[in-house]
């Protein structure tokens, strides 16, 4: 397998994990069955013209989308088996942890590669928790008849996701702990970047949500110009490079995870400036006036 991170902003960066090719000895776990079979099924219904399965997928894919970027980046990486640990510490090649050189200093990689490992770990854990605890209540809404029981299977599906983000933080931890990994900077993923001409979003203040951590965060970039940007937020990344990265990488599959993120990302920093607008609205129209100076 191989790491990608590519930082979305001055204070987010996107995991993905690329599955090269399986060791031979290694069979396919339930959870692989499983994803592959729900893949499968929800796709089909994906080509429905119309019904309730179509209606579900609708809907379900906005819910998806808006399902932390952080969560499906963990969820890319394979859980650790007793097989696979054996073989990564057996294995002559290391995994490689491609990154671009201009925004992320080498010796801050591991360091925001184990960030993005543990920093949601208790919140995965809690709300695992909190799915169990909900599956049984929802339960009896499968005796109503013809209605499927979709928040069983959400909570259901909402287990599994938080489980496998929880598995792929600790498989992240182990290769950091073993020493298994290989930073290799991209020239590819620097160019994407230096490509990036338009003005992008950004706030004037650091980030405030409960869910987010930056107390002592280490991910924090310095900005395209070189410039440390401690107090504030800037994107480095639109939807349109998002797509050159995917194309310049040939990762057809990383798209949906970075439009993904971008999407969030941009949709926080805009939501946080609103809010700041309406706290100091004095401030934003002197703001206003100065830019239009």
């Amino acid at each position: 397998m191989r790491f990608y991170l590519l930082p979305i902003s001055t204070r987010r960066t996107l995991l993905y994990c690329q599955k090269l090719h399986a060791p031979a000895s290694e069979k396919p776990t339930w959870s692989d069955w499983l994803q592959a079979k729900t893949s499968r099924t929800w796709s089909g219904w994906e080509k429905k013209d119309k019904g309730w399965q179509k209606s579900v997928v609708s809907y379900g894919n906005q819910v998806l989308r808006r399902i932390p970027y952080e969560e499906w980046g963990l969820k890319s990486v394979p859980p650790l088996s007793q097989r696979r640990k054996q073989v990564e510490l057996k294995g002559t090649e290391k995994v490689e942890i491609v990154y671009p050189k201009s925004l992320l200093a080498m010796d801050r990689v591991p360091q925001v590669l184990k960030a993005l490992a543990t920093e949601r770990e208790a919140l995965h854990k809690r709300r695992m928790i909190w799915c169990f605890i909900g599956m049984p209540i929802t339960a009896p809404i499968a005796l109503l008849p013809v209605i499927p029981n979709l928040p069983f299977f959400y909570l259901v599906y909402r287990a599994w996701s938080h489980w496998r983000a929880l598995c792929g933080g600790k498989h992240i931890q182990f290769l950091i702990n073993n020493n298994l990994l290989a930073l290799t900077p991209s020239p590819v993923v620097d160019a994407v970047y230096a490509e990036q001409k338009e003005v992008l979003p950004s706030t004037p203040k650091p980030t405030t949500d409960s869910s987010e951590v930056l107390v002592n965060n280490p991910h924090i970039f310095a900005s395209q110009d070189g410039a440390q940007n401690p107090d504030g937020e800037t994107m480095l990344m639109s939807q349109a490079n998002g797509k050159k990265m995917t194309q310049a990488l040939d990762l057809p599959q990383l798209e949906v995870e970075l439009e993904r993120a971008i999407w969030q990302v941009e949709a926080a920093i805009k939501k946080r400036n609103a809010t700041a607008a309406a706290k100091n609205p004095e401030e934003t129209t002197s703001e206003d006036e100065k830019k239009s100076q």
